[in-house]
This record gives structure tokens, sequence and C-alpha cells, in this order.
């Protein structure tokens, strides 16, 4: 197991942020939704046991489709609240879209400390005290409206409507709270759901990567600072139209936003929810920049990037109807039916990681 190993499979299998089932017992949700499903009968598609990148539910006596989803961007708003409030925006919408849908409604929370409160923002913002002189001293207040531009220029530029929230300045923590919800309506026939569906379809990745985003490093110990996605506001508005293109189609089996832990992520869950592997050449991933290594093109979280798996036959089709919107796209690997993702950068195997890890593994990594 080497080093990237560790960092995608620390995430994927013992940090919280990926086994949110470790805390939160949904299994007293889905029993909740099965006698609320009484009063509105199979009108929940798609609930929080699914494990998906958002939620799908039919409002009752209609044929409408609504898709729901909830991100946070806490920790990473100590030290780019700006961005990372963007991204946390982003993020959630491109769950939504993930599930075969258009984002039109957000909501936000936001929780800090009282307004006149300083706090640091930047590299040292969780030692509450500068030592690398890149960081800014500014009060609550400062720091709220740099989280609230942030969501509402990410709003801006993908046209989803701001439509309510909260507000809280009882937090006596350094981390403040960014919470948003994204509502959509479904455009495709039925939900997007994540799980791999077949062997030998294609993974088509749009948009390009980038170094920015170190979490899944940084949460796995291998960083000593915690650098957040910068937010991507016109390359975000060219991935969803260009995906929402692609979803016209009607081709897409299975779709998956970026986020955290980036491709490796995205691939992995995918796989793995499906029961099957896949294959990924890291060196036809479309990139932003000339400096940059294959571990970073692996597991780096930069934003405004969706992976769809279409069938050998229709990727010219659906890459035709990307490239109309003017997304950046490539065919960068394929589903198989091993229990393991092998990812490759010019024939050179960069990490292979396994769909169930041995209990050693496990252990190691938890250590």
């Amino acid at each position: 197991m080497n080093k990237i190993e560790k960092a995608l499979m620390h995430a994927l299998f013992v940090h919280l942020h990926h086994n949110a089932d470790k805390a939160i017992n949904f299994g007293l949700f889905k029993q909740l939704n099965e006698k609320v499903n009484q009063t509105w009968p199979s009108a929940l598609l798609v609930g929080p046991d699914a494990n998906d990148d958002a939620a799908v539910f039919k409002m009752p006596d209609s044929d409408c489709f609504v898709v729901a989803k909830m991100e946070s961007h806490c920790s990473p708003c100590v030290p780019r609240p700006y961005d990372s409030a963007a991204t946390g925006a982003g993020g959630a919408m491109r769950d939504v879209v993930a599930m075969g849908a258009r984002p039109i409604f957000l909501l936000d929370f936001i929780g800090t400390r009282p307004l006149e409160q300083e706090v640091i923002v930047g590299p040292c913002g969780f030692e509450g005290k500068c030592t690398c002189g890149k960081c800014e001293v500014m009060t609550s207040q400062d720091r709220i409206n740099l989280m609230l531009k942030g969501i509402s220029d990410m709003c801006t530029s993908m046209d989803v409507f701001v439509v309510g929230g909260g507000f809280s300045t009882s937090f006596s923590d350094i981390v403040p709270a960014v919470v948003v919800s994204v509502i959509g309506k479904q455009v495709t026939e039925k939900p997007l759901t994540k799980p791999a569906k077949s062997a030998g379809d294609k993974l088509i990745i749009i948009g390009e990567t980038g170094t920015d985003g170190n979490d899944t490093l940084y949460r796995a110990g291998l960083v000593d600072t915690l650098q957040p996605a910068v937010a991507l506001f016109k390359e975000e508005r060219q991935t969803m139209d260009a995906t929402l293109a692609a979803f016209a189609t009607g081709k897409i089996k299975a779709c998956s936003d970026l986020g955290a832990a980036g491709i490796g992520a995205a691939v992995c869950e995918s796989a793995r929810f499906g029961g099957l592997g896949a294959r990924i050449d890291l060196d036809k991933v479309p990139v932003n920049t000339d400096n940059i290594t294959p571990e970073e093109v692996f597991i780096c979280e930069t934003q405004a990037r969706m992976l769809l798996h279409v069938e050998p036959q229709d990727v010219d089709e659906v890459m035709a109807a990307i490239r109309s919107k003017n997304g950046i796209a490539a065919v960068i690997g394929e589903i198989n039916d091993k229990d393991y993702n092998v990812f490759e950068y010019n024939g050179q195997v960069v990490a292979t990681i396994p769909n169930k890890p041995s209990p050693e593994i496990i252990k190691a990594l938890q250590d």
C-alpha cells in the first residue's frame, strides 16, 4: 500500500465523509420513510440509505420528480471562506446534476462566532494564531460577507435562486458552519444513480483537472496544511450545460460528480456499489496545467467535473453532445468485472484500490 493508495482508502473506508453510516443511523430514517410511504406511496425514489449523490422523490399527484442535496464546507472555510462557500454550493449543485436534474433553488445556513469577534483567515486559522505571515485577521462579520458572496456568485453563474436559509452567531469553535441545500428538477427519464451498471461501459470525464484541493491528503495526515479547492464559476456552468446535453441523448447509464477524493473516489465508489471494477488511464484526463503529477490527477478535488458511464457504441454521440456546449471531455477508462480498480499513468500503475480491503488493511488505515 503506497501513500496515495493509503490516502484514498482512508477516505473511502475510514473517514466519516464517505462513511457517514458509521456515525448516523440510516436504518432509523429508512424505518421512518417506510412509514411515511404509507401516506405518500412510491414518492421516495432514492433516499439516504441508497448512499447516492442526492435524494430523488416524486411530487404526489404530479409527474414532477425533484432532486435534493445538502452539503457542508465548514472546515475549508477557515483558510478560504470565499472559495469554500462557493465550492460547497457548486458541489451540491453537481450532486443534483449527477442524478439527472437541473438545479433551481438553494438554501443556506451560516453559523459563526459573534459578529464583532476577530477570526484568522488563512493557513494558520485552525491554530488560532498566525505564524506564516500569510493570514488575515478580520471580524466574524467580514468572514460572513465573504462566505455569502461565494454562495451568491456561484448561484449567479449557475442561474440558481437563493430562496432562504438560516443564521446563527452562537458558535464558539474556530470552524464556522457553512451548509447549503440545493433542489432541482429531474430532466432525465429516471434517476441516474451512481453504481456502475455493466462491464465494458466506457467512462467519460467532463471538465479539466488541476492541482487544487488536497483535503483527502490532509485528512489522511499526508500533508500538514489544508488547501481547499478553488471555486470555478465559468467552468461550473460549462460543465453543467455539457452534462445536461449529454443527458439529452438518453445514453447515460450512470453518473457521478467529482468532489472529495476526486477521480479516485468517483470511480471506486461507482464500481464498488455496482459490484464491478474499473481500469483508468490517468494520462488521458484533461488537465489545466503542465505541472501536475499522476497522483494529483488521481486524487485532487478540482471543481467543475463530472463522470459519465456510456456503452461503447454510444460514446461518439455523447461526446458530440458534450462538445456542442463547449464541454471539455475525454474517455478515460472502462468498467470491468473485477473486484478492484486500477489507475495507470503511461502504462505504470499509480494505485490499485480493492472494493473490499482486508481487515489488516483497514486496521492499518485506522492507526
